[in-house]
């Protein structure tokens, strides 16, 4: 008669345990959610001066005079934009390319220690990035690659101008550095998850090398590819001590590369600090309520899109 009664009480005893891990389990989830809606609450309760005073005027006036207490996020939203277009164009080439040389003929060897040294780039502080780029990049930059381009390339007016070394030309490289891992990681797991008979299958038709990896294997890939970018490019957005060393850090919108300028993040990093103005301090954390929302909406088409071309899998078991 013990044994049953054991045997009753370790049912029930596994039950509550069962019953409890799941719940704990369900409120930490709720939690994240929560921490998420606490975020978009409190930054739109401190910003309320100037949702009310400027409107949507906000976000196309281009001045930001704290003095006077006139505000526009416009250069900010306009320095964020290039910055981080201008390191996708330099980033993505080059990961896919490293991406595709791991996954389709990288010797097995160097596989690990390429995929290696790659992913390290991900795990070095943005501030290390940021002191490379004051003493090696800018100087480079300035008497090397700037009058370079601006003696070829002048006429598009993208190279004009003085030469500081940092600008916007200098946070672009600095960004595409730091998102080249990040691309290449997840374009990685999105090509290994292409199956392995769809390049079999494009050998066996007579296709080359280069045209089984373009049509079979980027061709079912792109949209997975597409979130990687996308991804890449949310990193950059919110990224701020690399780009607040080397931006330049002044509020304006210039057509040059060579040009300072700022950026959303760089702003509220550098100004946050002096904001004892109600007014001022407002217009910051409206600044910061802009960003997050950027940055939520383009982390969630990102994984959207990678999602639906590895079904919610990972790719590494399929490696």
């Amino acid at each position: 008669m013990v044994r049953p009664v054991i045997e009753l009480h370790t049912s029930r005893f596994s039950k509550v345990i069962d019953f409890a891990f799941r719940y704990a389990l369900l409120l930490c989830s709720i939690s994240i959610i929560a921490i998420i809606a606490l975020f978009f609450y409190e930054l739109t309760t401190r910003s309320h001066l100037t949702i009310a005073r400027f409107g949507l005027k906000f976000f196309s006036t281009e001045t930001w005079d704290p003095v006077s207490g006139d505000f526009g996020a416009l250069p900010f939203i306009f320095g964020t934009l290039v910055s981080s277009l201008l390191a996708l164009i330099m980033a993505v080439p080059l990961a896919v390319g490293v991406a595709v040389f791991v996954t389709e003929m990288c010797p097995h060897g160097l596989r690990g220690i390429i995929s290696f040294t790659v992913e390290l780039l991900a795990a070095i502080p943005s501030v290390i990035y940021g002191l490379w780029g004051i003493f090696v990049l800018a100087p480079l930059l300035h008497r090397t690659v700037e009058p370079w381009l601006g003696q070829y390339f002048f006429w598009t007016g993208l190279f004009s101008g003085p030469m500081y070394g940092v600008g916007m030309l200098a946070a672009g490289i600095i960004l595409a550095i730091m998102i080249i891992p990040i691309i290449a990681s997840i374009t990685r797991e999105v090509l290994v998850a292409v199956p392995q008979n769809q390049r079999e299958a494009a050998l066996a038709l007579g296709a080359t090398r280069w045209e089984m990896v373009r049509i079979a294997v980027l061709r079912n890939a792109r949209v997975g590819i597409a979130g990687a970018i996308i991804l890449g490019l949310g990193r950059a957005i919110g990224e701020t001590m690399a780009v607040t060393m080397l931006i330049g850090n002044r509020p304006e919108i210039s057509r040059s590369l060579f040009a300072p300028g700022y950026t959303m993040a760089s702003v509220i990093a550098n100004e946050f600090s002096e904001a004892t103005d109600d007014l001022y301090l407002s217009a910051l954390v409206e600044v910061g309520l802009v960003l997050l929302i950027v940055t939520v909406i383009v982390n969630v088409l990102a994984r959207l899109l990678v999602w639906s071309i590895t079904s919610g899998h990972s790719a590494r078991s399929n490696a």
